[in-house]
């Protein structure tokens, strides 16, 4: 019997092979932290050689930096989606605040609790968690803003209404390692309460707005 002949392996471009190795050091880091994304455990993944990994990223610290800045940029981009900036603001924060209460950004409150603890003893990781969280930040005062110009938000601080509702978040986010806790509805709508008190809503107008 003739064997068939092996399909030529088809060489991907710098550009893919990067994004490639990108998103799946950052489904690593979701699905089992930051600690467990290593040249080697990218390579397996990926079915190629752990010297291929290195050759986009020399420095294991510099791949785990950009494995956290990839997943929290998808992150906020799925929270606050370009797709939306035609609405109204407050259905915009509406939906904001909804999507981090109803639990499906739990693996990423692990990931950011996880990087903002690895950060202490990695430059490049804790300067990537400071970009995210001034992204995120800048986003959610432009939304308040936007608000408050249509008159829709009362206040007069669009940053430091950002900064409470983003610190609470970040609070409920200490708990994300236990599910029990998580559950209890004092937590559930805790930053939606906030943001509401925060911008002069009557409570439960942002549950409705979704």
């Amino acid at each position: 019997m003739t064997s068939r002949p092996r399909p030529a392996r088809v060489r991907k471009q710098p550009g893919e092979r990067r994004a490639e190795i990108l998103r799946t050091a950052a489904a690593i880091a979701l699905e089992e932290g930051l600690e467990r994304v290593t040249l080697r455990r990218v390579a397996d993944d990926l079915g190629v050689r752990p010297g291929l990994i290195g050759h986009y990223f020399p420095a294991a610290d510099r791949l785990v930096s950009e494995a956290f800045s990839h997943a929290a940029t998808e992150e906020r981009e799925g929270l606050l989606p370009l797709a939306e900036r035609g609405l109204p603001a407050d259905v915009r924060l509406a939906r904001f605040l909804v999507r981090l209460a109803d639990g499906a950004y739990r693996d990423l409150s692990r990931l950011w609790l996880n990087a903002r603890h690895a950060s202490r003893f990695r430059p490049g990781l804790r300067e990537a968690v400071r970009a995210e969280e001034s992204a995120t930040r800048d986003a959610l005062a432009g939304l308040i803003e936007d608000g408050r110009s249509a008159g829709l938000f009362t206040t007069d601080d669009a940053l430091g209404a950002a900064l409470h509702i983003l610190v609470t978040v970040d609070g409920l986010g200490v708990y994300a390692n236990d599910d029990a806790q998580l559950d209890h509805p004092v937590l559930e709508d805790m930053a939606i309460a906030t943001a509401e008190r925060l911008l002069g809503l009557a409570p439960a107008t942002l549950r409705a707005r979704v």
